[in-house]
C-alpha cells in the first residue's frame, strides 16, 4: 500500500511540476545539502501530513501541525523548508517547515536587533521557569521578568502581544532571553523623560488623584511621574483636610510650581490657577467699610472671619463690645455664624485685616464725660467685688470702680466684701472719668466731708487716752481710739523685755493707754505711743 501511495504521489507531482520548475530544481540538486533551507512545492495534502517536492530524487512529508494555518494551504503552494536529511528509512527526504521558519526568524532577528532593543512579541505557551514568546523566533521569557505590578495572574499573558526587551542573545545556542518588566520600565523612563522635557514652571497639566494624606494629595501626571499638591496650595481659603477639596480618582488640572528631574519631584498648585485675592484686597476692603463674613475659627484672643475664599480677617476679642467684657469669643460667636463687621485696618503685605464688631454700634463712652461729670452723685448696683475695690454698674455696659481706699475716711478696710454685697444698690460720687480707657472712679467716703481737720483738732499732740487693740502686726499695734478711727503704735513706741515678742505681750481686744504723737490730716494717719504713757 505504501509503495502504491508513493507511486500515486509521484505521478501527481509530475503533473503539477512545470518544466521551468523542474529545470531549476534539477540544476540545484547537486547543491542541496543537509541543514539548508530550500524551496519546495506542495504536491499532496493528507490528513496528517503534507508532501513537498524539493526537486530531489524523493519527496518529503511534513506533519500538518507544522503549518500555522492548515486550512489555507493548497497543492501547488511554494514553501521554504529545512532539509534535515536526504533520506530516511523509507527513502524519503526529511523536511521541517518549523525549523525553516525558526532559522529564517533567527537570522532576521539577530540581523535587525541587538541586546537592549525592544520589539513586539506574542506569548505562545508556558514552559518550565517561564514562557515562550514569538518575536519572529521563539524566545524565552523568565517568570521573574514577566511580572508587572497590578497585572494579576501570569497565565493571563498567554496569547497576548506585548513589547519585550532583549536581555540576552546566545548565538552559539541560538536562544534569546527577553523581559517584559524591563520593556515596561524602559517605556516608563522614556515617557517620564519626555514629560520632564516638556515640563515648564507655570504650565497647567492634567493628572489623576492617586492618594490623599493629611498634608496634601499625590497626583499622577503619567509616565510614572507623581507630583505633590500640598494642602496650602489647594485653595486661597482655609482647608482643614485635602479630602474637603479632592477625592481619589479625581481628574484635575494643576499648575507646575517647581520640579527636579534628578529626584523626579514635582510641586503642584491648584489655587495658583486663579488670582490671589490678596492682590486687590486693599481696594476691595477699604478701612471703614462694613462687610459680611463667616466665622471660620475661634481662638482665645478672637475670631477669624472669612470675607471671601482666601481672605480672612481677625475680629479681636477687644473689638466685640464697647461695654461688655468677654473672656472668650465663644461666649458671643460660633463657627459658621454669618456676621457683619467693619474694616479697621488692612495690611496687604502681611495678609492681615483687622475687623471690628462694636464699631457697628454707637460708643456709649463718647458721652460718658458729659453724662457723669466729676463730683456728681450717682447710684448703681454692685456688680463685682475684688481685693482692690468694688465695680458698680451705673448703666448697661458702664461700670465705675470704688477703690478700697475710697470707701471710708477713717476705717481701715481689709476687703470690700466686708462693706458691700454683690447686687447691693449703693450711692457714690464720681471722682474721675477716663473715656479713652473706659474708666470711671467712684468714691463712697466723698459723700461726707473729710473729718481729718476735726480729728487733728480733737486729738492734739501729747493727748493721752484709752484704746482697744484691733490688730497685732510685727511692726506694731493698730489701736481704735474712736469709732472707725484707728492709730498706729509703732514697735519702737512699745516697751518690750529682752527677747519678748509683741504678739506675746498684746492680743486683739486688749485695752491699752496711748499717747498721741502726731496726726497727719493729709495722709490720714495717727501716730501713737504706749511707751510714753
Amino acid at each position: 500500500m505504501v509503495e502504491e501511495k508513493r507511486e500515486t504521489d509521484i505521478e501527481e507531482k509530475k503533473e503539477v511540476r512545470s518544466d521551468e520548475f523542474s529545470k531549476l530544481y534539477l540544476e540545484s540538486i547537486v547543491d542541496i545539502k543537509e541543514g539548508q533551507i530550500v524551496k519546495g512545492k506542495i504536491i499532496a495534502i493528507n490528513p496528517k501530513d503534507v508532501v513537498v517536492d524539493i526537486g530531489y530524487k524523493s519527496e518529503g512529508a511534513i506533519a500538518i501541525s507544522e503549518f500555522s494555518d492548515p486550512e489555507a494551504i493548497k497543492i501547488g503552494d511554494e514553501v521554504e523548508v529545512y532539509l534535515e536529511s536526504k533520506e530516511d528509512d523509507n527513502g524519503m527526504v526529511v523536511l521541517s517547515k518549523q525549523k525553516a521558519e525558526r532559522a529564517v526568524g533567527w537570522e532576521m532577528v539577530i540581523s535587525r536587533y541587538n541586546e537592549g532593543d525592544i520589539l513586539d512579541g506574542k506569548v505562545s505557551k508556558k514552559v518550565k521557569g517561564g514562557f515562550m514568546v514569538n518575536i519572529g523566533v521563539e524566545a524565552f521569557l523568565p517568570a521573574s521578568l514577566a511580572s508587572v505590578r497590578g497585572f494579576g495572574n501570569l497565565n493571563q499573558l498567554i496569547g497576548q502581544t506585548f513589547p519585550f526587551k532583549i536581555v540576552k542573545i546566545n548565538k552559539a545556542r541560538k536562544n534569546i532571553v527577553v523581559s517584559r518588566k524591563d520593556a515596561v520600565q524602559q517605556q516608563k523612563d522614556e515617557d517620564k523623560k519626555k514629560i520632564f522635557d516638556n515640563l515648564q514652571k507655570g504650565s497647567v497639566v492634567n493628572g489623576i488623584v492617586r492618594n490623599i494624606t493629611d498634608f496634601g494629595a499625590f497626583i499622577d501626571l503619567g509616565g510614572g511621574i507623581i507630583g505633590l499638591l500640598h494642602i496650602t496650595d489647594m485653595s486661597w481659603g482655609r482647608v482643614s483636610h485635602p479630602s474637603e477639596v479632592l477625592a481619589i480618582g479625581d481628574t484635575i488640572d494643576v499648575m507646575v510650581l517647581d520640579f527636579d528631574k534628578e529626584s523626579s519631584r514635582v510641586s503642584l498648585g491648584l489655587k495658583q490657577k486663579t488670582q490671589n485675592p490678596w492682590e486687590v484686597v486693599d481696594t476691595k476692603y477699604a478701612v471703614g467699610n462694613k462687610v459680611k463674613g463667616t466665622v471660620v475659627n475661634l481662638v482665645p484672643y478672637g475670631a477669624f472671619v472669612e470675607l471671601e475664599k482666601g481672605v480672612e480677617g481677625l475680629l479681636h476679642i477687644s473689638e466685640l463690645s464697647w461695654t461688655k467684657k468677654y473672656n472668650n469669643p465663644n461666649e458671643l460667636l460660633a463657627i459658621g455664624d454669618r456676621i457683619e463687621v467693619q474694616i479697621l485696618e488692612v495690611d496687604k503685605n502681611n495678609k492681615k485685616i483687622s475687623l471690628g464688631l462694636k464699631q457697628l454700634e454707637s460708643n456709649p463712652w463718647l458721652d460718658v464725660e458729659s453724662k457723669y461729670p466729676v463730683s456728681i452723685k450717682v447710684k448703681g448696683k454692685v456688680r463685682n467685688l475684688t481685693d482692690y475695690g468694688a465695680f458698680v454698674e451705673l448703666e448697661d455696659g458702664i461700670d465705675g470702680l470704688v477703690h478700697v481706699s475710697d470707701i471710708s475716711w477713717t476705717k481701715r478696710i481689709a476687703h470690700p466684701k466686708d462693706v458691700f454685697k454683690k447686687g447691693e444698690k449703693i450711692e457714690a460720687v464720681v471722682l474721675a472719668v477716663d473715656a479713652s480707657n473706659r474708666r470711671i472712679s467712684l468714691g463712697i467716703k466723698q459723700l461726707t466731708p473729710d473729718p481729718w481737720d476735726d480729728i487733728a483738732a480733737k486729738y492734739m499732740q501729747d493727748t493721752v487716752m484709752a484704746g482697744k487693740v484691733t490688730k497685732v502686726a510685727n511692726f506694731g499695734l493698730f489701736v481704735e481710739i474712736d469709732k472707725d478711727l484707728e492709730g498706729l503704735v509703732h514697735i519702737s513706741e512699745i516697751s518690750l523685755a529682752e527677747g519678748e515678742k509683741i504678739e506675746e505681750k498684746f492680743k486683739v481686744g486688749d485695752e491699752v493707754k496711748v499717747k498721741v504723737l502726731k496726726v497727719d490730716s493729709i495722709q490720714h494717719k495717727i501716730a501713737l505711743s504706749v511707751k510714753e504713757v
